[in-house]
């Protein structure tokens, strides 16, 4: 209990943590089959190769079965920097890594006309889901997540949010697809910590 735990990652000087998600996505039985995968999915959202088998350059052959398997395990993470750029990139591109190792790039922030850029949110999102991104001038806009590219892991994206050059992106709310309850107009349930109004009394 009083313990300082175990180290996680391993932070270059001046890195910090700023996010923790758990992913539920499918898992590739190895690297050759999810890089098969990923270029199978790659090719198939710029309209090619959309069916049969996929047999690729490595050798690796995924039948429909197994393509259609990982694709229904597939998560997408939603990376947003501080200065409105983002994107969606497959779980599958991210690599079990060991704990207590240095992580591997996520986003590309070399680019960023000069600005100082850093990331801002990075969590899991469903297609159906919507994000709220806000600056510190005080702006906001609403998205929905389809309208978000999905890129590479080490891409820099697209601009999200087109901001003045003194303004930062501050916070990214995830606004995940209301459930079936809500769509058909039952009341949903109160936010956690919201206060219960007091029971009606004659």
């Amino acid at each position: 209990r009083t313990s300082t735990g175990v180290r996680g990652v391993k932070l270059a000087k001046g890195d910090k943590v700023i996010s923790m998600s758990i992913l539920r996505s499918g898992e590739a039985e190895s690297t050759e089959e999810r890089d098969a995968y990923l270029r199978y999915a790659n090719a198939r959202r710029r309209g090619e190769n959309g069916n049969g088998e996929a047999a690729q350059e490595n050798g690796i052959e995924l039948s429909p079965e197994r393509l259609a398997e990982l694709a229904e395990g597939e998560q997408f993470i939603l990376s947003v920097a501080n200065d409105g750029y983002g994107k969606r990139t497959s779980a599958y591109e991210y690599r079990l890594t060991g704990r207590g190792g240095r992580g591997i790039g996520n986003l590309d922030l070399s680019r960023a006309g000069g600005r100082e850029s850093g990331v801002v949110a990075a969590f899991p999102v469903a297609p159906g889901d919507q994000i709220m991104l806000v600056t510190d001038g005080g702006k906001l806009i609403r998205s929905p997540v389809e309208d978000i590219r999905i890129a590479g892991r080490t891409t820099r994206g697209v601009m999200l949010f087109r901001i003045d050059e003194s303004e930062r992106i501050v916070s990214v709310a995830h606004l995940p697809e209301e459930d079936d309850e809500d769509e058909n107009g039952e009341t949903a349930a109160p936010p956690t910590g919201a206060a219960e109004a007091p029971p009606e009394t004659s």
